[in-house]
């Protein structure tokens, strides 16, 4: 990887699923670029395409179902597309890794976690089991699980969801990876874990230079832990900002409702006179057809006719601020019936 390539390079990504007998364009013309140590948080709601567009990056989803399409899709300068699946497979876990969204389901049950960490590490380094088990010890230790000996000796149901989120982590980050992908990696922990979880992930990336995307649901999550953050919105982005920028200068509607739905100390309502959250009335389509217009449109009050008849392109607001709206040289205002 030269100095000047990103970590990671996704350009005009697209993926369609196949399901009895429908197709679902589950992601649509994405494009992101991630820097060498930086950490870019994708948000959206359920549903919007965080998790399909991670699989994607990771190769990971499987062909029979699923049709990836790109112009771009680059690791440190590699081209991940022209891979094999046997060169993927060196790959995954070595310079490129996974935090899954529920460690329960991704950790093998009837395996110890030592076996676990030792079997990841020995694949990717080639080292003998006892260097290994050494190498599983010192991760445990960086990952913050004290009584490493017993803990590798034990199953993944002995554990709690916060410990077995930090083996997840202590195996994703085994081979130092250039780019580690964290899907919803504080999901069903509760707050305090929650907030040890993020630090353990911002301080490993500080101790091994690893670049990060964040995929999350919770602003609260992006606002503590990104520098740069995507809003995705049924399979396409529709916004791409400075954290800071975003959360002063929100342009698409999209953001503005998920923005106005966060509770906020001190105010009632997310700064409305009224003691009720905002929410956005309906729901993220099923991408099963190409949309002629704005996804979002049936659920924006501010959506004019050519919403509905044309997908708007990206256009730059401000130098890393990027809207795909036909409104983005608007301040609009948070309206009834869009949140």
């Amino acid at each position: 990887m030269t100095a000047s390539a990103p970590a990671l390079e996704v350009h005009e990504l697209t993926v369609t699923l196949r399901s009895a007998g429908r197709t679902i364009r589950a992601v649509d013309g994405m494009s992101l670029a991630l820097a060498p140590g930086e950490t870019l948080a994708v948000v959206g709601e359920s549903g919007c395409g965080k998790s399909v567009t991670a699989l994607a990056m990771m190769r990971l989803l499987p062909p029979r179902i699923a049709t990836l399409q790109a112009a771009a899709l680059r690791l440190g300068g590699q081209d991940l597309l022209t891979l094999s699946e046997e060169e993927m497979r060196r790959l995954r876990g070595n310079r490129i890794s996974m935090v899954f969204q529920e460690p329960m389901t991704s950790l093998n049950p009837v395996l110890t976690v030592g076996r676990q960490i030792v079997e990841t590490i020995r694949t990717h380094r080639g080292i003998d089991r006892a260097a290994a088990t050494a190498e599983a010890l010192e991760l445990l230790r960086l990952v913050r699980i004290p009584d490493g000996e017993r803990r590798l000796r034990q199953y993944p149901f002995e554990m709690s969801g916060g410990m077995r989120q930090r083996v997840m982590i202590a195996m994703a980050v085994a081979c130092r990876p250039a780019v580690l992908l964290a899907d919803e990696p504080t999901t069903a922990l509760d707050v305090t874990v929650q907030a040890q979880i993020l630090d353990l992930l911002q301080d490993l990336q500080r101790r091994i230079g690893t670049a990060m995307v964040l995929i999350t649901h919770d602003l609260g999550v992006v606002a503590q832990s990104a520098r740069r953050v995507v809003v995705m919105y049924a399979g396409r982005k529709v916004e791409e900002a400075p954290v800071g920028r975003l959360f002063a200068e929100p342009r698409h509607p999209y953001t503005l409702g998920l923005l106005a739905s966060m509770p906020r100390i001190g105010s009632s309502a997310a700064g409305t006179t009224r003691g009720r959250l905002r929410e956005m009335s309906g729901m993220v389509p099923v991408m099963d057809g190409r949309v002629a217009g704005c996804a979002f449109a049936a659920r924006c009050a501010h959506a004019q006719e050519i919403c509905r008849r044309e997908a708007p392109a990206p256009v730059a607001v401000a130098p890393g601020h990027d809207v795909a709206c036909w409104r983005a040289d608007e301040r609009l205002e948070v309206a009834h019936g869009v949140a």
